[in-house]
């Protein structure tokens, strides 16, 4: 016969009730530990948007970069008011928006630079046709 052990003889019922109990508890206990602030999220966050700072990203993608400036703010709210979790995603959503911004003014930069060199090359077409036909 197998023994019930000693502290399980003082909860006295159906086991279905009693595995009910624990889980309950287990669910209170885990609603009363408070979330730790998403420092790690917010530190990366402010890291890309100084990163697309130091890129001059504003001369290309302001919105990018202002909708990020935004999140991170907004994060930061939410932690103070102690909502970890929406405090996480948004200060995600951030970092993803600045590396947005940083991306697309890069795209931009080297578009324009691919522009110029094209001119360049343009030019240098029509100064060796001109060489040519002098001759």
């Amino acid at each position: 016969m197998i023994q019930t052990p000693q502290f399980l003889k003082i909860i006295r019922g159906p086991p279905s009730a009693i595995a009910m109990l624990a889980a309950g508890l287990l669910l209170l206990t885990g609603c009363a530990t408070p979330l730790k602030p998403p420092t790690q999220e917010l530190q990366a966050a402010e890291s890309a948007i100084a990163s697309a700072e130091q890129a001059r990203v504003a001369d290309y993608a302001s919105a990018d970069l202002t909708l990020a400036r935004q999140k991170l703010a907004q994060a930061n709210t939410a932690v103070r008011n102690e909502q970890m979790a929406q405090g996480e995603y948004l200060a995600v959503e951030s970092r993803a928006h600045a590396e947005v911004a940083l991306a697309r003014a890069e795209e931009l930069k080297a578009r324009a630079v691919n522009e110029e060199m094209q001119k360049s090359i343009d030019t240098l077409k029509q100064e060796m046709e001109r060489a040519g036909a002098r001759r």
